[in-house]
């Protein structure tokens, strides 16, 4: 497999594959502080062009929130960061939340939900369908449009807004215009190409999707709220963008959901982006993550225009 996971690999990528943590998530606490160090290295942005402001959003339980408001705002994304469903919070998210704001001008709600195995589904889903709610519901007080709020997220969080959208769909729940789905792990059953054969690919690969769909899942069979790759009508969604990276056991569940959501009849850009790995554009010198992060804000910023 090492000749598979190589061969076409962005050399600017390359050189970095050793600095990052092993593929695993036996041990949750050990894989959350490898990712909060991870995190802490990646060179934050200048955030003197925006307000950020930490609030709590009242549910059972209440949900931390981090606002970030660049100046002019134009329409709102609820952000969700990746990390398995096990890793991550508002810190670790914080460089990227803050380039998403400035690369796409919109208000950027990043939601701190509940993380598994302590939390297994639907308490992350739950989460973040209570932060869409409250932020449809205090539009007025937040001052943004309510007809222009998307949403969006990174790995197990591009999961979590394609679950929420589903949701809000079949409970008619509040209206969103985008979904912004950045490698999204959308299926338990890891049956694609690219899950059976990427079992040595840096960062994720198909051992530890195995491992954090138990954790999410724990003993509840999946459904499409779960996994949203198992939903049968995927019509009446909202448009979408959804990004893919070459070396990734995700890669091909991303682009199936984008073919199916064309096929139900939903707005859909799909970018696969050759010689990237699952989170590969936390390596910001590279050209290609460059390229990567300036184009999902400014996707988001084309998507809440007008």
């Amino acid at each position: 497999m090492t000749t598979l996971r190589m061969v076409g690999m962005d050399p600017e990528l390359e050189a970095f594959i050793p600095l990052f943590p092993r593929a695993d998530l036996t041990d949750p606490v050990t894989a959350r502080k490898n990712l909060a160090e991870l995190a802490a290295a990646v060179s934050a942005p200048d955030t003197s062009g925006m307000e950020i402001e930490d609030r709590t959003v009242p549910a059972d339980p209440d949900v931390a929130v981090r606002i970030y408001r660049p100046h002019l705002a134009q329409g709102t994304v609820i952000w969700l960061h990746g990390g398995g469903f096990v890793m991550g919070d508002l810190d670790t998210e914080h460089p990227w939340a803050a380039r998403l704001a400035d690369g796409s001008g919109a208000v950027v709600i990043s939601v701190g939900y509940r993380l598994a195995p302590e939390h297994p589904f639907p308490a992350a889903l739950d989460d973040v369908y209570a932060v869409l709610a409250w932020t449809a519901q205090h539009a007025a007080e937040l001052d943004i449009d309510p007809g222009r709020i998307a949403i969006g997220g990174h790995s197990a969080g591009a999961n979590l807004a394609a679950a929420v959208a589903l949701r809000a769909r079949d409970q008619q729940g509040p209206p969103i215009r985008f979904q912004l789905l950045n490698q999204p792990g959308l299926d338990d059953r890891q049956e694609t190409w690219s899950a059976r054969h990427f079992t040595d690919t840096p960062w994720m690969n198909r051992d530890k999707a195995a491992q954090l769909w138990r954790h999410y899942l724990g003993s509840a069979p999946a459904t499409p709220y779960a996994a949203p790759a198992r939903a049968a009508d995927l019509s009446n969604l909202p448009p979408a963008y959804i990004a893919t990276a070459e070396f990734c056991p995700n890669r091909d569940e991303g682009i199936g959901y984008a073919l199916r959501l064309l096929q139900a009849g939903v707005s859909v850009e799909l970018h696969q982006w050759p010689g990237t790995f699952h989170g590969s554009q936390a390596i910001l010198s590279a050209e290609v993550s460059q390229r990567q992060i300036a184009e999902l804000g400014a996707t988001l910023r084309r998507a809440l225009a007008g």
